[in-house]
């Protein structure tokens, strides 16, 4: 593939209206490329807003949450990387919000949180980075989600890899698993303390990562393998 790349600081979010005929691509796209199952379907809500939170295994991850939930998604998106041109055109298709993690701006949180308050769907991958297996999350899902009261939707995404452009080559459509959870609420008052606030944030970030976790196969649990609360 080409090495051309760029970065996603200049992207701006596409209207709504645009978002929502370019999810029938997106649909049609993965129809057609990928044989894909979607369980848990009936645990997402028939509105926004929320929360979707997801692991982070391959860059197409995105494709395949709006694959499953067939509508708008405003998904934070790291910028302070150079990534593929066919990224963003990838992202046209359901939409980013930039974030630079090295140094989160308040114009991002309030991008995301106005959003919410829009009534749109955001799209989470609090690992940030894509990995093998589910990684220690950043703290910007807790975040928002205790900013805003939404509610969070755990998912999973488990099936594409990083072989997947020479099995479309050979005409092979890669399965892919897609699992939805039950939607859950955050609800907790942060301590004023610095460093119990830091503590706390990190707990709710691993209670998060756990509800991601059940949906998924203990071979990929990663830094949660063993923990006894994944129920």
């Amino acid at each position: 593939m080409s090495s051309v790349r760029t970065k996603l600081d200049s992207y701006k979010l596409l209207p709504k209206w645009v978002r929502y005929l370019s999810s029938y691509l997106n649909l049609f796209l993965c129809t057609i490329l990928l044989k894909s199952k979607v369980y848990g379907r009936k645990n997402i809500p028939k509105n926004g807003p929320y929360i979707i939170a997801i692991n982070h295994f391959h860059i197409f991850d995105p494709a395949l949450v709006a694959y499953a939930i067939r509508k708008p998604i405003s998904f934070l998106a790291a910028s302070d990387q150079n990534i593929e041109w066919y990224v963003i055109v990838a992202g046209k298709l359901y939409g980013f919000i930039p974030t630079n993690r090295q140094k989160l701006a308040p114009s991002t949180i309030k991008k995301a949180v106005q959003a919410l308050k829009d009534g749109e769907i955001l799209g989470i991958f609090p690992e940030a980075t894509t990995g093998a297996i589910l990684r220690k999350p950043k703290k910007g899902v807790t975040y928002l989600s205790l900013k805003s009261g939404c509610k969070i939707l755990p998912m999973s995404v488990l099936g594409l890899d990083e072989d997947i452009w020479s099995k479309w080559f050979k005409g092979i459509r890669p399965q892919v698993t897609v699992k939805v959870g039950k939607p859950f609420l955050i609800s907790c008052e942060l301590p004023s303390d610095r460093i119990k606030r830091e503590k706390k944030l990190y707990d709710i970030g691993d209670d998060i990562m756990r509800h991601i976790a059940v949906l998924l196969p203990s071979e990929f649990h990663g830094d949660y393998m063993n923990d006894k609360k994944i129920i």
